[in-house]
């Protein structure tokens, strides 16, 4: 095939799953002339497997890419047709928030939001090779021989590199939804010296909600009065919220799956690729925990305007036959029809530890990767790592350091050092549980961790800017009132204490130490004493917080203060590992092959334990005095 330059570039994405759509409006919006590259725009932000976004940890990273400056907040707030804020009867660390998404809404608006944004390109094509000279990046080649120049490319290329659909004795090479897969650029990867890895997912099968029987399952209603993603979003879809639907499998399924393991891909070895071990096959789930009677599945719309129902808990590679025996062996889906069914696909992935905390890899200058080509499973896992390679693509390109998130900044951070450190052996999935610091990164308050960040970038605008440091001086204004209005005993305080079953006062208190008390919320102190101004939802929820969880916030900030030191000490770049005698010869090894950037990011690292990072620190600090010493 002949070849020809079709366009020169800052940027240029391949893939617009939803870590493609980030990393090109951030860089886009940064500044830098971006090319959007997938094969198909049809596909554009699709969700091939649940049609929702947010959840536990997932849910604060959205908030979290909207107070960067990023889309998928935004998008999912125009598209929603429930919400729900779950956990409510647990602490504000854990609170999640979840929509349902109407699928095809969703891609619609934001292919054109992407079609809409100055310094975007939006192009179809098949990217089989990278244009790699002098260990740098320079570009991409297409199936049809066009040659796209670019200073910087992120590769966004989700499950499609080599991928392969597997169903019961069924194989066939295909990206999801039986797109085409991307075979030749996963070769070319290979070529350039990355070692990769097979990883699975799986989806479950659509249904026809007229063959569901609603009246055998419990509703599952959307939330009265529903929160949003992004800080910026006032008011969401006019049209009424759709239910789910819950249901459980029975007896009846788990014999269906126990007699035909045989015939199951897992089980029979047809399957290479490791799954995600926290979100696993229906089979998968009846095999490994046997002494369970049943397991919970959701029934889920897909849009407004569909037919077709989504069964979640119910991911299966099981063959076409017994998938509508196991669908029919579940209350209220007796009689159901299958509209598609379930699969599982085999890809190709990065492993994560080739690339810097910038998303960067370190064997080829210029080429980042982001979302499931790393290794993680999950829309907004992937849209968080989206954002950052597309910020740190287009500071490359301007000459800039790239952002790099803390642990203590956001689960983004934690997200992307988990990769870039540990590495992963399965699809990683985010869990709340994987950040020390689940206080400090609530769903809450992401605005106010990360949008100096994202105006700093150049993501934020001026007026959303002004807007964030109006609401955090209210909040800090309306602390210091409580801290320092007292409120006294009188008749119609005492009876207010009493009702709600806390004690009585015996002389005048501040109003901050009676905010401190279980039993007491905000709109209690704004009974006994009102504010001098109206304050937003958003500014009374973060004063009840930021008062009640003080002692324990503060307890976090200073473990934050003690890593900070450490990620300070920051190591030179290319240093050989194996040439420090007295550090263990596993850690030896990993410190080389991962070459962390900071004492902080070493002392992470698998297989490195505290008794090399002090040999460490002190070759370091011989190592600063020897350069010292022949600079003067």
């Amino acid at each position: 095939m002949e070849q020809y330059v079709a366009g020169q570039y800052d940027v240029i994405v391949i893939g617009a799953g939803h870590a493609g759509c980030e990393a090109a409006l951030a860089a886009a919006r940064m500044g830098c002339e971006t090319l959007l590259l997938t094969i198909n725009l049809d596909m554009l932000a699709f969700m091939p497997c649940n049609p929702s976004i947010g959840g536990p940890a997932k849910g604060h990273v959205v908030r979290e890419i909207d107070a960067l400056g990023g889309e998928m907040g935004k998008n999912i707030d125009k598209t929603f047709i429930q919400m729900r804020m779950l956990n409510t009867g647990k602490g504000p660390a854990v609170h999640a928030l979840r929509a349902q998404a109407d699928k095809f809404l969703y891609q619609h608006m934001m292919k054109e939001t992407i079609e809409r944004t100055e310094h975007l390109t939006l192009r179809q094509g098949m990217v089989e090779e990278l244009i790699v000279e002098d260990g740098s990046c320079k570009g991409v080649v297409t199936k049809t021989g066009a040659q796209y120049l670019g200073k910087a490319i992120v590769l966004t290329t989700g499950t499609y590199l080599r991928g392969k659909v597997i169903m019961g004795e069924l194989m066939y090479e295909s990206g999801p939804n039986n797109q085409q897969p991307s075979v030749k650029l996963s070769e070319n990867l290979k070529e350039l010296g990355f070692e990769l890895v097979r990883f699975k997912t799986g989806t479950p099968p659509r249904v026809h909600k007229d063959s569901i029987d609603f009246s055998k399952t419990e509703i599952q209603p959307g939330d009265d009065k529903p929160r949003f993603f992004s800080f910026e979003t006032k008011e969401g879809p006019k049209a009424e919220q759709l239910p789910c639907w819950l249901t459980y499998t029975s007896a009846e399924t788990h014999q269906i799956i126990n007699d035909n393991l045989h015939r199951a891909p897992m089980f029979s070895g047809a399957i290479e690729g490791t799954g995600p071990r926290y979100c696993p096959s229906i089979e998968d789930k009846i095999v490994r925990f046997a002494d369970k009677p049943k397991h919970q599945i959701f029934l889920e719309p897909e849009g407004r305007n569909t037919s077709e129902y989504y069964v979640q808990g119910l991911s299966t590679s099981m063959p076409e036959d017994v998938q509508l025996r196991i669908l029919r062996s579940i209350p209220g889906l007796e009689k159901v029809e299958m509209m598609r069914t379930g699969y599982a696909i085999e890809y190709d992935a990065m492993v994560p530890t080739q690339l810097k905390p910038s998303l960067e890899t370190k064997r080829i200058d210029g080429l980042f990767t982001a979302g499931q080509i790393n290794g993680t499973s999950g829309y907004e896992e992937a849209a968080g790592q989206g954002i950052m390679a597309g910020i740190n693509a287009a500071r490359k390109v301007q000459g800039k350091d790239p952002v790099i998130l803390e642990r203590s900044q956001g689960y983004i951070g934690v997200l992307i050092d988990d990769l870039v450190t540990k590495g992963t052996n399965e699809p990683y999935r985010l869990l709340t549980s994987r950040a020390e610091y689940r206080l400090l990164l609530r769903n809450d308050n992401a605005d106010l961790r990360l949008t100096p960040t994202g105006y700093e970038i150049g993501l934020i605008s001026e007026e959303r800017y002004q807007r964030f440091l109006k609401k955090k001086e209210a909040i800090e204004n309306e602390i210091e009132r409580l801290r320092t209005t007292k409120v006294r005993p009188e008749p119609e305080v005492q009876q207010l204490l009493e009702s709600v079953g806390t004690v009585t006062l015996n002389n005048a208190v501040e109003l901050i130490t009676l905010l401190r008390r279980p039993e007491i919320t905000y709109e209690h102190i704004e009974q006994m004493s009102p504010p001098d101004q109206v304050l937003d939802e958003e500014v009374k929820e973060q004063v009840e917080i930021q008062v009640k969880y003080a002692g324990y916030i503060e307890k976090q900030l200073q473990q934050v203060e003690r890593l900070r030191k450490m990620e300070k000490k920051r190591i030179p770049e290319g240093m050989d590992y194996t040439q420090i005698h007295g550090i263990a010869m596993e850690a030896r090894q990993k410190l080389q092959q991962i070459q962390p950037i900071s004492i902080g990011q070493a002392s992470r690292i698998s297989g490195v334990t505290p008794a090399d990072i002090s040999i460490l620190l002190v070759y370091l600090e011989n190592y600063h005095k020897t350069l010292a010493a022949k600079g003067s």
